[in-house]
């Protein structure tokens, strides 16, 4: 698949995964957010916690799960994002927890409906 390809089927599941969010009470603060260390998809805030959530879509399971991806590495790299954001913004009064959400979305199937996971505390910064 082309690059722009994969880009857009990754927004399609970032789009559910903020509703998901949503329907679950967190309040969505940014999606995408990018500075010199990497990007993070979705900030959100639950209460007086801030979410960071990385997403992950796929086609089928053939590969591994979607969750399987966010591997040591990334999460190094999302945790590294988030601390120059809270840095940034001085935001030291909230606490902190890393979530990811796994999409596998097997559009081959009519009618299919995407299987999402959330795993809430996935990783600990």
């Amino acid at each position: 698949m082309p690059r722009w390809w994969n880009r857009l089927f990754g927004d399609r599941g970032e789009r559910l995964a903020v509703r998901h969010l949503k329907k679950s009470g967190l309040k969505i603060i940014a999606r995408n957010y990018r500075n010199r260390f990497g990007e993070i998809d979705i900030i959100a805030l639950d209460g007086q916690t801030i979410v960071f959530v990385e997403v992950k879509t796929r086609k089928s399971n053939a590969v591994g799960s979607p969750l399987e991806a966010v591997d040591e590495s990334k999460q190094s790299k999302v945790i590294q994002v988030a601390q120059a954001y809270l840095k940034e913004r001085r935001l030291y009064e909230y606490s902190v927890r890393f979530d990811v959400i796994g999409i596998v979305w097997n559009e081959s199937e009519k009618e299919s409906k995407p299987d999402l996971t959330h795993v809430r505390h996935a990783f600990t910064g």
